[in-house]
């Protein structure tokens, strides 16, 4: 019976591993262009209060922010305690900010990518519990049509490209923001999704065309959410064109690590029903009291899509093949500044051959630290080690906070886990 026990408790341990190696945690993004916030907020703040209690993001974008003062009312006064905010950047223009729920992320750094007429923001974060890294760009190109705007949204896109293409393969990142395109054969949008780099981007939804002022696309129109002008200035003419975006690397819509949830993407309060006039119009899409501040609040709808990060980091080393060489998760993860890396090399050998011994196990081992694009920062190990269990420390003192990677390299075998430095 306490065998029979033993076996049960055994099978019960692998099916629950096995449900922890593939869960997944739901994400939704959003990105809202908030029209020169802070604009009459004494009358919005309400509005865009029970617009996003109802989105529910957990990573929330905005362009259209004007200042730190701006940001930190943003936070305190239309966010719920959830919330917390990206570092903020003040650019020559109108600028981009980010709020996130900090019981899933933190916050790893903000930055710009100069361009003109306003910056473009790169924001990092990584999920708490999957310890995922993810990368969003936020944007805001040049307004209005003509050869002369296109130009410039063109010189703004290609521009990103420059960085992104310097991303390692496989990095996970989001171009969100009001991209001002107005069909898919802009030059701007041409050169965002073609692939001859490593940083190109893809379109979720994939539905090139003419999309201004297109019955064909009103399902995907982000602006105007209005046909009269308002004292806050937005723009008018009523639901016609594709602004607002999300669109994602090639990582994100392959499957594993941080996947694209299909058909998930959405302009929050179009129903398809308001091509050319306004949201306010019976019948309305959410409710009345949405259409209405929707209407309201902005001249751009909130996008939205949601995102799986993947395995929850740790679980899978638990149950390997007692012949493979194990690569343990990094202790303390979060650490600072120190922390200290295991691996254990078995004796029976890795690739076997005529003339080693079954019980020998001496393999050329390396064990380097790398950045999130690809950087190598530091070699902890590289010599020939015997079977055995090996713990190293890792002293980053001297970096700045961030996620970082490290690999254990011993023949064919390659196994790969992040570290946070939290300082």
């Amino acid at each position: 019976m306490k065998n029979k026990n033993y076996v049960i408790s055994i099978l019960t341990i692998l099916l629950l591993s096995t449900a922890f190696i593939h869960s997944q945690e739901r994400v939704k993004i959003a990105t809202y262009n908030i029209l020169n916030y802070p604009n009459n907020t004494v009358v919005k703040n309400p509005k865009f209060k029970l617009i996003l209690d109802n989105l529910n993001p957990d990573i929330l974008v905005v362009q259209e922010i004007l200042s730190q003062t701006a940001v930190n009312e943003f936070l305190n006064e239309v966010l719920s305690d959830e919330f917390e905010a990206g570092d903020f950047i003040n650019g020559p223009d109108t600028d981009n900010a980010i709020f996130f729920k900090d019981s899933l992320f933190s916050f790893i750094s903000t930055e710009i990518i100069p361009t003109t007429p306003r910056y473009i923001s790169v924001f990092k974060l990584f999920h708490k519990l999957t310890l995922d890294t993810i990368i969003i760009y936020s944007a805001h190109f040049k307004a209005s049509q003509g050869v002369d705007n296109e130009n410039k949204r063109f010189i703004e896109a290609t521009t990103l490209r420059i960085f992104t293409d310097m991303l390692a393969v496989g990095t996970d990142f989001l171009l969100v923001g009001d991209l001002n395109l107005y069909r898919s054969t802009e030059p701007a949008y041409e050169k965002l999704l073609v692939q001859d780099g490593t940083g190109n981007f893809l379109d979720p939804i994939d539905f090139p065309g003419s999309w201004h002022e297109s019955f064909t696309y009103r399902h995907i129109h982000t602006q105007s959410t209005r046909i009269a002008m308002l004292p806050d200035g937005g723009s008018t003419g009523g639901l016609d064109d594709r602004f607002d975006f999300i669109l994602s690397s090639q990582s994100i819509i392959d499957q594993g690590g941080i996947d694209y949830v299909e058909d998930s993407y959405w302009a929050y309060g179009n129903d398809g029903e308001h091509f050319n006039v306004a949201i306010i119009i019976s019948p309305y899409p959410i409710s009345q009291q949405m259409a209405f501040d929707l209407h309201d609040v902005s001249d751009h709808l909130p996008v939205v899509a949601e995102f799986d990060f993947g395995v929850v980091s740790g679980i899978e080393d638990e149950f390997v093949q007692p012949d493979d060489l194990i690569l343990f998760q990094n202790y303390p993860n979060p650490f600072n500044p120190t922390t200290k890396i295991k691996f254990q090399i078995p004796t029976s050998p890795l690739n076997p051959s005529p003339y080693q011994g079954e019980g020998q196990r001496e393999r050329f081992i390396t064990l380097i630290v790398y950045d999130v694009l690809g950087n190598e920062i530091a070699t902890l190990v590289n010599e020939e080690k015997p079977s055995g269990t090996y713990e190293v420390e890792f002293d980053a003192s001297q970096l700045p906070s961030g996620v970082y990677m490290y690999r254990l390299t011993a023949g064919k075998f390659s196994s790969s886990k992040k570290l946070i430095l939290l300082k």
